[in-house]
């Protein structure tokens, strides 16, 4: 629960400390906001990335733009890597962002180590301990790293 709200955490997938979930698709990381996240966006409108398909990133560099019906914030990467691929119908429609989260509403592919990356049992306790600082961060910075 977040506040009064359910939030998925899927125990086969893994979780960064600014609330990206991965899931390694055929060798891939593949990213996507965690339930947490998007219950505190709460509608996602607009999605703009300012990296492109090969760029490497380092951990928490600035890859992008998000706005949503709470803010307009920026992204920041996951973890250090490459980034391999982004998926182009969430650009065209971020809405599934909102509808499918876990599934269709992935946004983008990257390679690099993901050991810096939670479990979900994990992740659970780091949202529990940090739940008034996560909230005030993601409302006015998506994805900035915690302190």
């Amino acid at each position: 629960m977040m506040g009064k709200y359910a939030a998925a955490i899927p125990a086969d997938l893994y979780y960064s400390r600014n609330h990206f979930w991965c899931r390694v698709v055929a060798g891939k990381n593949r990213f996507g906001f965690s339930s947490y996240a998007i219950k505190l966006m709460q509608d996602v409108y607009f999605l703009d990335w300012q990296v492109n398909a090969g760029d490497k990133v380092a951990l928490l560099e600035q890859i992008g733009h998000i706005e949503t019906s709470k803010a307009v914030s920026d992204l920041f990467a996951p973890l250090e890597g490459t980034l391999l691929y982004f998926n182009p119908e969430v650009l065209a429609d971020p809405s599934a962002i909102n509808v499918d989260g876990y599934d269709k509403g992935w946004l983008f592919e990257m390679d690099g180590i993901i050991d810096s990356l939670m479990d979900a049992t994990s992740y659970h306790v780091f949202l529990e301990e940090n739940w008034e600082k996560a909230q005030r961060m993601l409302k006015g910075k998506i994805n900035a790293g915690d302190d």
